[in-house]
């Protein structure tokens, strides 16, 4: 007999070689029903792959994150067998799913190709097959079988992949007459699948190099209700009006040149307020929180990156070396800010009673994407992180934590972003070799985080062998207005860069100690912090941050004396706005307004200008009836005052 472990602690006892579905079953025919697949000790697996020893077991449904990843790496197996139904010969390399749906990349072969228009019959074969109720079948191969089986398929890609395997680590799954390459897990049998979407068809090379072929890759979506589906594809439609991209250009915020280059965003005015007003809101946070502006160059020599490793990790991908007329001097475009702030730390001796030491700098870097990857602002090749660096003693990593936490919440606050989890990413404690630095200091680090997200009562999750390996971190993930989850802000403890830099302090017995370094960013990066908050806000941007919070529309030409006036004295008040003088109908001033976003329209005409009032409309609101000049203000600044607190 073995003991089964459920998630709320209780213990059932089984026979060995049960499976997840004699669990599930022993608990309720219901929950039976609707299982998908099983975690035991943190893997998830099969739901009828039998387990032969005590486990801890939990079951997930389509409404688990384990359940969906195996509904829909079972789907992307269907769409394989739907595509070698319809397109004999074709050649299958990679089927994963993702976090909304999957995707399986295919190579056609000459004079072949695929495109959205051809999506319905491929869904419509896809449906044919679900409804078969073909089981999801594991075997294990041996790595001679499964070459000569792919080879009598004439399957290079999967060859390519055999060829990395260990022999006795293979599995082969099949479902009908379709069999694959495959590790798992998989759904029991093909008929939860009840409704399909093919979403997208682009260009993905093998191995993500681009020296190999491109394949084809479609990207596609299934559930287990139709209704499921439409909400999704409503949200889809949704996610389009919302593209940072389509908004920051009606917004006017950014553009980009093919003269400039892929991937280097220019900066338009108003997007250029909305980036300076955020920059401002954080320096004037930071200096509250202790930080020291500092400002490096955009470059700097070879040897400043061999010696901090980021030669190694990007030099080969990265923009090439920058020559000069002096033989063998080389600079590099900055990928990190790191480095530099390390030379910072190094331009003095540093006592015990220095630290910590938080240098902060809007540093702008620049790492070569490939040209595919690049996507709006979110994918760039050049941006600004709003980069800190805290050079702390060891005992004082967990106050740092909690400071910088104090921080990321509240510019989450002012920004609307309410729906936050935070993983906290720690060492394989199976493997601590791959890692640097003492097991007491990892110890001290992973404490302190984990204690420190306690404190401040963050919603966690915990993440073994997701350290990097210089030191544990925490990440913020933030689920924007559709459910869509992005990483915002981020913590990491590094022990490497001191001891590279040979980075000292003086401590209290005169000794010479290494400090600890803490990587800080709660944008993470501008451009890509913009785009996810316009997508959040469809670019309804807080009144704070809104790069113009109002527009005077005066009804007539003779009216545009006064509107000079109110606009000079909300002015006065650090307002920004403008005022609409063209000769348009008043309500085609009101119209343009609302498709650029403006927070309030302030209308004024003979009765406005007779009692010094604004008429005052509000974006997505409507009239609010007419306030006196000074009235509005007070309302304005009371509204940003509750949105920062």
């Amino acid at each position: 007999m073995i003991d089964i472990t459920l998630p709320d602690g209780s213990v059932r006892q089984f026979e060995a070689g049960a499976t997840g579905y004699d669990v599930a079953a022993s608990i309720s025919e219901g929950l039976a029903r609707n299982a998908l697949a099983v975690r035991v000790d943190g893997e998830v697996r099969d739901l009828h792959r039998p387990i032969d020893q005590s486990s801890n077991l939990e079951i997930l449904t389509w409404n688990d994150a384990g359940g969906k990843m195996a509904f829909w790496h079972s789907s992307a197996h269907l769409l394989a067998e739907a595509l070698e139904d319809l397109y004999p010969g074709v050649k299958l390399g990679i089927g994963p799913a993702i976090e909304n749906g999957f995707y399986y990349d295919i190579d056609l072969g000459e004079g072949r190709t695929i495109s959205t228009d051809d999506f319905p019959v491929i869904e419509k074969k896809m449906l044919e097959l679900a409804k078969q109720k073909s089981r999801f079948e594991c075997r294990p191969v041996p790595k001679a079988e499964a070459v000569a089986y792919f080879t009598e398929k004439d399957d290079p890609y999967k060859l390519d992949l055999i060829d990395r395997l260990e022999d006795g680590s293979i599995t082969f799954y099949q479902q009908g007459n379709f069999v694959d390459l495959c590790r798992g897990p998989h759904l029991p049998d093909t008929s939860p699948i009840k409704a399909v979407k093919l979403l997208n068809v682009a260009g993905a090379y093998w191995r993500g190099d681009e020296k190999n072929k491109q394949l084809t890759r479609i990207y596609g979506i299934t559930f287990p209700k139709a209704k499921e589906l439409t909400e999704y594809l409503e949200k889809l439609e949704e996610a389009k009006r919302r593209d940072h991209r389509k908004l920051g250009k009606e917004l006017e915020l950014f553009a980009f040149s093919e003269k400039v280059g892929a991937g280097l965003p220019l900066w338009l005015p108003k997007g250029t307020a909305l980036r300076e007003r955020l920059e401002q809101f954080m320096r004037k946070a930071q200096i509250k929180s202790g930080y020291l502006p500092v400002v490096t160059p955009h470059i700097g020599s070879k040897e400043l990156y061999v010696t901090s490793g980021h030669y190694e990790k990007y030099g080969a991908d990265s923009f090439q070396p920058i020559k000069t007329p002096n033989p063998g001097e080389e600079f590099f475009l900055k990928p990190m800010n790191c480095p530099h702030h390390c030379e910072i730390y190094k331009t003095k001796p540093r006592s015990y009673r220095d630290l910590p030491l938080r240098l902060a700098e809007f540093g702008t870097v620049y790492r070569y994407e490939q040209s595919g990857e690049l996507h709006g602002l979110t994918r760039v090749r050049g941006f600004t992180q709003d980069d800190a660096h805290i050079f702390c003693r060891p005992d004082q990593v967990k106050d740092e934590f909690k400071k910088v936490i104090d921080l990321v919440l509240y510019v989450f606050r002012a920004l609307g972003f309410e729906d936050y989890t935070a993983q906290i990413s720690l060492r394989d404690p199976e493997n601590k070799t791959k890692y640097i630095g003492s097991d007491e200091n990892w110890a001290l680090a992973e404490n302190a985080i984990q204690e420190a997200a306690t404190e401040k009562g963050l919603p966690t999750v915990t993440e073994y062998g997701e350290a990097a390996f210089y030191g544990p971190k925490l990440d913020f993930m933030v689920r924007d207005a559709l459910g869509r989850k992005w990483q915002l802000g981020t913590i990491q403890v590094d022990y490497n860069l001191p001891e590279r830099f040979e980075l000292e302090y003086v401590a209290p017995d005169n000794s010479r100690q290494r400090p600890v370094m803490l990587h800080r960013a709660p944008f993470g990066s501008l451009e890509r912090f913009i785009a996810v908050l316009i997508e959040h806000c469809a670019g309804n941007f807080p009144l704070w941050l809104a790069p113009e919070q109002f527009a005077i529309l005066p009804i007539s030409e003779k009216y545009q004396e006064y509107a000079q006036q109110v606009y000079d004295r909300l002015q006065g008040e650090e307002l920004r706005g403008s005022i609409d003088n063209r000769d348009e109908k008043i309500g085609r001033k009101i119209r343009d307004a609302e498709i650029s976003k403006v927070p309030y329209m302030l209308i004024v005409g003979e009765k406005e200008q007779e009692n010094g009032q604004v008429s005052v409309r509000r974006h997505g609101e409507g009239d609010l009836g007419s306030l006196p000049v000074d009235e509005f203000i007070t309302k304005f600044q009371s509204e940003v005052a509750a949105l920062m607190k």
